[in-house]
């Protein structure tokens, strides 16, 4: 039997634009300039809550990536982001998002935060039966509900899309997906997430505000410092570029070696030079390495607690004892070292020092502006 065709993959134009744009040192550095920011942004548990309503309760969510509920036939349940979900993945392959909760009194139908085998939801309570559709499939002893019409009390569907290899929601309001569904897709998909594999996943509490961990992965300056046991020696000081896809932010940063002689057209190539991170509002940030993605989804607690899921995601699933020695050094690199203690840790202490009081504002230098890009957008979003 022949493999199943599938297209090469290919950088989109602002992608290869991105990548173009670091070969000028003239284009890449910034002019010199600073900005400023209260730290009050960071510490006001009142400008959290209109964050939470006005941000988190209006944009699209990413939930996770595709993989994270690969299997027709599967179930798994999602309550990062304070509201209860109930993932469906038919037999068909598709996807369902509803509010996990029964018809009947209400009751929570399901926990299973990693994916289950589940061809059909049956409540803990009373047994109604819920097909991978949504729809009310039995009700024991149907006489004792006289004039009830099954096919109005299916669960209560949550508008989402799956796009790209990732998976976003809208729980709490309508809302507009055409930014993840179109460009952030196609960007998505140009990178090979929407048929990669899921490695590896962990949660991590850090004691910080939300923004303070988006910072650490919209500027490049703290790489060469803050990573200068880790993965310093693989980047370029500073060799940047980035744009926006409306509020979403879009980077690429130069490996060691440069992109001189590097062949655009071949993108396997270029991915070798080049890392591409994307900042994701309301608080997502994916990271290209050259074989691997991470992709975090930060979810607020309060406004110094905050849930990060580091998802893992490979070409494949590791055929040899050689493949698995390979992605789990990369694993415990990333999410045990580098995400988990330097970046989360430093979250942590910016944290710790901006409540100590000993500055009414954080400086921002060259290198950093793209923080200060991202907390205007978050301005404008919440004051709509």
């Amino acid at each position: 039997m022949n493999a199943p065709f599938e297209p090469p993959r290919r950088p989109t134009a602002a992608q290869l634009r991105l990548a173009e744009q670091c070969r000028d040192p003239g284009r890449v550095q910034p002019p010199p300039s600073i900005a400023r920011l209260d730290t009050e942004r960071y510490l006001s548990a009142e400008r959290f809550a209109r964050e939470k309503a006005r941000l988190f309760g209006r944009m699209p969510l990413c939930l996770g990536p595709s993989a994270m509920i690969p299997t027709p036939g599967s179930a798994m349940t999602h309550d990062g982001f304070g509201v209860p979900l109930l993932l469906l993945r038919g037999k068909d392959g598709g996807l369902g998002i509803f509010l996990n909760s029964c018809r009947h009194r209400g009751t929570r139908l399901l926990d299973a935060p990693q994916p289950v085998q589940q061809p059909v939801i049956v409540c803990p309570y009373h047994a109604w039966a819920y097909a991978l559709d949504g729809a009310l499939k039995a009700i024991p002893r149907t006489e004792t509900f006289p004039g009830v019409c099954r096919e109005e009390l299916g669960l209560v569907p949550v508008p989402f899309v799956e796009a790209g290899g990732l998976i976003w929601a809208a729980p709490f309001e309508a809302t507009d997906f055409s930014l993840a569904a179109g460009p952030l897709a196609e960007d998505f998909a140009a990178l090979g997430l929407d048929s990669m594999h899921l490695y590896a996943r962990r949660t991590h509490e850090v004691r910080a505000n939300w923004k303070l961990i988006m910072d650490a992965f919209l500027e490049s300056y703290h790489v060469q410092r803050l990573h200068a046991t880790s993965i310093a020696r693989f980047f370029e000081d500073g060799v940047t570029s980035g744009d926006t896809i409306g509020p979403h932010g879009r980077s690429a940063v130069v490996r060691v070696g440069g992109l001189e002689g590097v062949d655009f057209a071949d993108w396997a190539a270029l991915r070798r030079v080049v890392t591409y991170a994307y900042q994701l509002l309301p608080a997502t940030v994916l990271v290209a390495s050259p074989d691997y993605v991470n992709l975090m989804v930060i979810m607020p607690r309060a406004h110094d607690a905050t849930l990060v899921e580091d998802f893992m995601l490979i070409p494949a699933p590791p055929a040899t004892d050689e493949e698995e020695a390979h992605w789990a050094k990369s694993w415990a690199l990333l999410d045990g070292r580098v995400f988990g203690t330097e970046d989360f840790g430093a979250a942590e202490a910016g944290q710790r020092g901006l409540a100590s009081g000993a500055s009414p504002q954080i400086l921002l230098g060259s290198l950093e502006l793209g923080i200060a890009r991202f907390h205007a957008a978050v301005d404008q979003l919440i004051e709509a």
